[in-house]
């Protein structure tokens, strides 16, 4: 008879779901503590110019020879995807846009945001306090309905797809938010980032660690400069190494975790045009616009961040969720009558709706309560507890259509 060691038997049997109870400050330490120096990166990766703080920067020049050569458009990418999956997490491309471009796209950035603030009163967002910053939501789609030449210019840019694609592979979906942070404007607190990152801690310990690492995955982080961000402007802090921490979507709001950030982070400052990417599951945050203070020139610090995500993150099916819920909405309502327990018709409200609260139009559907708007689970939820009558249900679908749209 075969026996097994207990090693074998804890590396095989099923785990338990995951805990914040789990998350603990020293195994975070471990990570970084045992990360190679700038010196044994530089030696390790092919195409990096320099590492600086633990951040690899490449020089869009170089990258672009390189891609150039015969055969060696697979090394960079696997380079660069090692970077973020088992390296630092982040990396800089000095100089991947010219200034005309990034000029060009900051004038319609700017018109944009000026127009959006005629009529109605300045509001803050899920990342920062009213007044604090200005937000375009899907600056993308805006940029392309307002100047179609300054967004083929701009996003024909190859750097953007390097990066798409050495993380993401083909097919990848781009969406965009510009923001700037104004004078004055505090730093955010670590985190992480969409998907899980977006969640609640409850709600995120209802998924197994194999989406856990699953989840930076399906989404590339970018972030591109359209002004010269030296530190006291507050470009973003980051924790290289840290999306290595596998309970970290769980972990980034207890506060032993906040203190190891706000004692160990580096922050890089950065010119023009530069193009930063990183893993989402890096423990990243906004820093603090000191700009304006003491007769100090006042910068107002406007970054396009760019959110990409990967073509596997769809079903293989198109369904109309909002004809499937209004239809099985009646048989809901007659079998909670009938006595069926709310738990058991929350299962065929999951089958019968969207579940999942994106993608949708941050504009005209801002998160409640936290970093996410309702879901059109939620909403269905919401109407049988309260047993409202079929019109009205369809009338608050139709309602969460609208604002999901562009």
């Amino acid at each position: 008879m075969t026996s097994f060691s207990s090693d074998y038997l804890r590396a095989t049997q099923p785990a338990r779901r995951l805990s914040a109870d789990d998350c603990a400050i020293a195994d975070l330490e471990a990570i970084i503590e045992a990360a190679p120096g700038d010196a044994e990166l530089v030696g390790g990766l092919e195409c990096v110019d320099e590492v600086t703080l633990g951040v690899p920067v490449y020089q869009a020049g170089r990258l672009r020879q390189e891609v150039a050569v015969a055969g060696n458009m697979s090394a960079v990418m696997a380079e660069l995807h090692w970077v973020l999956s088992e390296g630092p997490g982040i990396f800089v491309i000095a100089q991947a846009f010219e200034a005309t471009s990034i000029d060009r796209a900051s004038e319609q950035f700017e018109a944009v945001i000026a127009a959006e603030k005629v009529g109605r009163e300045h509001s803050g967002d899920h990342f920062a306090a009213a007044g604090a910053n200005d937000r375009v939501w899907n600056a993308l789609e805006k940029l392309a309905l307002a100047a179609p030449d300054v967004f083929v210019d701009y996003y024909m840019n190859d750097m953007i797809a390097l990066g798409a694609w050495s993380w993401l592979g083909p097919g990848y979906l781009v969406t965009s938010q510009v923001n700037v942070v104004n004078p004055g404007g505090d730093a955010q607190q670590p985190h992480r980032d969409y998907h899980l990152g977006f969640m609640t801690v409850e709600r995120a310990e209802q998924y197994p660690l194999t989406t856990h690492r699953l989840s930076p995955a399906l989404t590339l982080q970018g972030a591109v400069a359209h002004c010269d961000m030296p530190v006291e402007t507050g470009p973003t802090t980051y924790l290289p190494h840290s999306q290595k921490y596998k309970l970290g979507y769980l972990a980034w709001r207890q506060q032993d975790f906040i203190n190891y950030f706000a004692e160990h982070h580096v922050q890089l400052p950065l010119n023009k045009g530069d193009l930063v990417y990183f893993n989402p599951a890096l423990f990243h945050a906004a820093g603090a616009n000191v700009t304006g203070a003491n007769d100090t020139p006042a910068v107002r610090r406007m970054a396009n961040l760019l959110q990409i995500s990967s073509a596997f993150g769809r079903p293989m099916e198109t369904v109309d969720h909002m004809k499937t819920a209004s239809a099985a909405y009646p048989a809901l309502r007659a079998a909670m009558i009938g006595g069926a327990e709310l738990g058991d018709l929350a299962h065929a409200v999951a089958a019968a709706t969207d579940g999942y609260a994106f993608p949708t139009n941050l504009d005209r559907d801002p998160p409640v309560g936290g970093l996410t708007p309702p879901s059109q689970y939620d909403i269905v939820m919401a109407a049988l507890e309260s047993d409202v009558s079929e019109a009205e249900l369809l009338s608050r679908l139709e309602a969460h259509a609208n604002r999901r749209s562009t």
